[in-house]
């Protein structure tokens, strides 16, 4: 086993800078960057046209597609919602081998690629396959209950393999725990309690933390996390707004830079403290503009913030999208003030609002995916969506977080940004893909996809790929599309 794996002390494609030259990890590179190496650009963007499209085994109780493709010479692997694992040949379409688990999962889930291995997890375990082949190579278990899963693309780096549990219900007893994995084997060696597992005291009914996307690394021997958030939300009706996990609940809502090698936390900024009614956050993004090095964190609260990367202190925090005087409520529950959260309320960003995607980097610009949407909190257990849900994609300077330009969608953009030299991609719900000029942020291309898209895309050469369609949702037969230049 260890001989079939030599060589995973750094992912396919990988340059010095933790650029690619390759899309073998679930953001493109080691940066989180979303910068997708491809010969597609703006000057021949409207040469695009369908190459082809492959049907996706499905059920009806899928829901959502949310992994993205990643690639690896020139073959695409994909991660469907019941963690089966397929590779597909990018110049035909034609599926190489399938690996099926069946087992269900809430996503975003996907894998990665390095040195001839995919990883990826089930539901409950961390897995190793053969990329030529499917054949599993190891497999390790990580969940300690049925009430937690994986629903994340793991991290690699340096011969060892990042995978997170979180929560699955929301209702207790569910704990978000970091595992670093040796990249050969599966063995565990260290492991990173996101928060603790006891749970501020009231396991039974709380829950929390946990990772729903890859970290970064940096070339100093550091990785960069985005944990998720606390829970219950907002609260019960014997603890309202989360008095059953006193105190700010780290480290939920925060972005923690860690030792890759012991785990051992390095910094921390938490960019909502004790959060009551929005999710987790997307995955770090490193970046470095007038010589300072930053990491950048976002997430369903709606903001985003750049801090020093290697101090973390907090540099500029920018909120995205629509908020309605909501944003300072978890500190006041925190505080007890709550003759200050009346129900009913309705509050922007909800449940489903913010920086549901991972962001793209291109130079001294951050491409922020922004959904516009509203909860309606009428009890401590009682939540539902207000619409219309409406998306945005905003281009913000890395310096200082101000806002370069932005575009509006008549649909939530849940997918993430993906940047191809000078153009940002982006898909929203109602199945429209469409590429931006970086600069200035004009429309250059946009296509009609056969059902509704949450997942972003992926780039091998010039041909971009797109999955798209939702069964269970929509009663849609899930895709995979291959747009190519034309000649």
């Amino acid at each position: 086993m260890a001989a079939a794996l030599a060589g995973c002390s750094s992912s396919s494609g990988e340059a010095e800078d933790g650029r690619s030259s390759a899309s073998p990890l679930a953001n493109v590179d080691l940066a989180n960057t979303r910068q997708a190496p491809s010969a597609i650009e703006r000057a021949n963007v409207a040469d695009l046209d369908l190459a082809w499209s492959l049907p996706q085994r499905a059920k009806a109780t899928d829901l959502r597609y949310l992994a993205s493709p990643v690639v690896a010479d020139g073959v695409a692997y994909l991660q469907d919602p019941r963690s089966n694992v397929e590779a597909v040949d990018v110049d035909s379409g034609a599926v190489l081998w399938e690996r099926r688990y069946e087992e269900p999962v809430s996503g975003p889930n996907g894998v990665i690629v390095a040195a001839g291995v995919v990883f990826g997890a089930t539901k409950e375990k961390a897995i190793a396959l053969d990329a030529e082949t499917g054949e599993q190579l190891w497999a390790t278990r990580l969940v300690r209950n049925g009430a937690e899963q994986i629903a994340m693309a793991p991290g690699h780096h340096d011969g060892r393999v990042y995978v997170s549990t979180a929560t699955r219900y929301g209702k207790g007893n569910e704990v978000g725990v970091l595992w670093a994995l040796d990249a050969h084997t599966g063995r565990k060696l260290w492991h990173f309690d996101t928060v603790p597992r006891g749970l501020w005291g009231k396991p039974e009914v709380n829950n929390g933390g946990g990772l729903d996307f890859s970290p970064a690394f940096d070339a100093e021997g550091s990785m960069y996390v985005g944990v998720s958030n606390p829970g219950p939300i907002p609260g019960t009706e014997r603890f309202p707004w989360g008095s059953s996990r006193p105190g700010p609940n780290l480290y939920s809502n925060s972005i923690v830079k860690l030792d890759e090698r012991t785990g051992k936390v390095e910094w921390h900024y938490q960019l909502a403290p004790h959060g009551v009614c929005t999710g987790g956050l997307g995955p770090p993004v490193l970046a470095e503009v007038g010589g300072r090095k930053l990491v950048i964190g976002a997430g369903m609260q709606g903001i985003v913030v750049g801090l020093d990367r290697e101090t973390g202190e907090l540099l500029w925090r920018q909120p995205v999208g629509i908020h309605n005087g909501h944003d300072n409520d978890g500190l006041m529950a925190m505080r007890g003030e709550y003759e200050k959260l009346d129900t009913p309320a309705v509050f922007f960003p909800g449940l489903y609002g913010g920086v549901f995607g991972p962001s793209s980097l291109s130079g001294s610009t951050l491409f922020v995916p922004v959904t516009n949407g509203a909860v309606r909190v009428t009890s401590q257990t009682a939540l539902e969506p207000v619409g219309p849900y409406e998306g945005e994609l905003v281009a913000l300077d890395v310096g200082d977080g101000s806002v370069k330009w932005k575009q509006s969608f008549p649909a939530p953009v849940f997918g993430p940004t993906t940047v191809s030299n000078d153009l940002v991609f982006v898909s929203s719900l109602d199945g429209v893909a469409a590429a931006f000029d970086i600069h200035s942020g004009d429309r250059v291309w946009r296509a009609k996809l056969p059902g509704h898209t949450e997942g972003g895309m992926a780039f091998s050469g010039d041909s971009l790929l797109v999955r798209t369609g939702s069964p269970g949702l929509y009663g849609e037969m899930p895709k995979l599309l291959a747009y190519r230049l034309a000649g």
